[in-house]
């Protein structure tokens, strides 16, 4: 009769939203993970007072800051940026000229922060207008040429910037331990909040549009997508980021230069961590950064020659792109995922085997399931408008069935 379903249909649809075995301890698992690292995060600072490791320890949250921001825009809409140190450097200046001019002291010089991020994003309007118009490998090489203006202006702009003298940050009458102490939990808090960003854009309908754009920008704008609109708030989100970590680096740091300032080595480094980690997802930039700023520091402590940091970075990088280019955890989790898909096809073969001789009955049981199955995928497809049009298809992380999706895949 017409509106009854099968039992077979019905079974078919149960076992297509059945989770899978052992999701419930995985996840467990996962905040467990989670739980242990926010804990190790939080008593680093007091497990270890010596202040070489308290300044890599800041420096890397810094990065993990950039490298996720970057992220945010680069990774998620395929346009890879190689102007964010102008982001970076502009919140720094911003901060000191401001505290320069206001003549501000002390610790309310963290109250200019807000006022780096918004110089940063407004930067970052008519910077994402010049070269979001263009596509792909014509904007690296605009973000590249924005970049050293920048960084001349920052030379030659001698009544704001100082020229090559710089400027310096309010003194702060901290001890050591307390200051690398504050510091730390700063740049901790920064990078939390930029990843839980990152983590809440991913699974909303802005990062599926993104994704889409990454994916095939002519067809999402055909589906309704407005590109320019879209790439130009990810890219003003991202440069306020960046430059808001800029201006806690500066008042760190107690100077800022136009060659610190503005340098293009920060760009290959925030690219190098995200590409490393997994370019594109939430947790690969956070990966990229606590692995390569500690070992940079740690090469540039340990050995007189400054540029051999630079030449393994280099190195580095070129390895990634030829041999890694999905990134770390894209990787592993494609060969775990591959290793258990096979496992339990070695577990459920003799299972197999007896459905097999069931005759009909199964073939036709089968064949109602993929009926269902395929209606039912027809039905999830998400639209990146939200209007009902079919999904943008591609590959990877853009396939993602619905824009308000709440879980991220990292």
């Amino acid at each position: 009769m017409t509106g009854l379903a099968s039992p077979s249909a019905g079974t078919a649809a149960g076992a297509r939203h059945r989770k899978p075995a052992g999701w419930q301890t995985g996840r467990a698992t996962r905040v467990g993970l989670l739980v242990l690292a926010l804990a190790a995060v939080v008593i680093f600072p007091l497990a270890f007072t010596n202040q070489s490791v308290s300044t890599i320890a800041f420096l890397t949250l810094i990065f993990v800051c950039a490298a996720v921001a970057w992220n945010l825009f680069s990774g998620y809409s395929g346009y890879i940026s190689l102007g964010h140190a102008v982001f970076f450097g502009s919140g720094a200046y911003a901060a000191g000229i401001a505290a320069k001019d206001w003549q501000i002291t002390g610790s309310a010089e963290f109250a200019l922060l807000p006022l780096a991020a918004a110089a940063a994003a407004l930067i970052a309007v008519p910077f994402g207008l010049i070269a979001l118009r263009v596509r792909r490998h014509t904007f690296v090489v605009i973000t590249i040429a924005i970049f050293f203006i920048f960084q001349l202006m920052a030379f030659n702009l001698t009544s704001f910037t100082n020229g090559t003298i710089g400027l310096n940050a309010p003194f702060l009458l901290w001890d050591p331990v307390s200051f690398d102490q504050r510091f730390y939990y700063m740049a901790l808090a920064l990078a939390l909040g930029t990843v839980a960003i990152s983590w809440l854009i991913k699974g909303s309908r802005f990062g599926l549009q993104l994704r889409a754009i990454r994916d095939d920008e002519d067809r999402a704008a055909s589906l309704g997508v407005r590109a320019m609109p879209v790439k130009l708030t990810a890219f003003v989100i991202s440069g306020g980021i960046t430059g808001l970590a800029g201006a806690l680096w500066f008042f760190f740091i107690n100077q800022v230069l136009p060659q610190s300032g503005f340098d293009p080595l920060f760009d290959l480094t925030v690219a190098l961590m995200a590409f490393l980690g997994g370019l594109g997802t939430v947790t690969g930039p956070l990966l990229g950064a606590l692995i390569i700023e500690p070992a940079q520091q740690y090469l540039t402590t340990q050995f007189s020659n400054s540029y051999l940091s630079q030449i393994l970075l280099g190195a580095l990088f070129l390895a990634v792109v030829l041999f890694l280019p999905r990134g770390l955890i894209p990787t592993v989790a494609a060969k775990g995922g591959g290793w258990l898909e096979r496992r339990r096809g070695r577990q459920g073969a003799p299972a197999r085997a007896e459905d097999d001789d069931g005759g009909e009955d199964g073939t036709d049981a089968g064949s109602e399931a993929g009926s269902v199955t395929e209606a039912g995928s027809e039905a999830d497809a998400g639209s990146v408008t939200g209007t009902g049009a079919p999904a943008v298809a591609g590959s990877g992380e853009s396939s993602a069935p619905a824009a308000t999706s709440k879980g991220p895949a990292s």
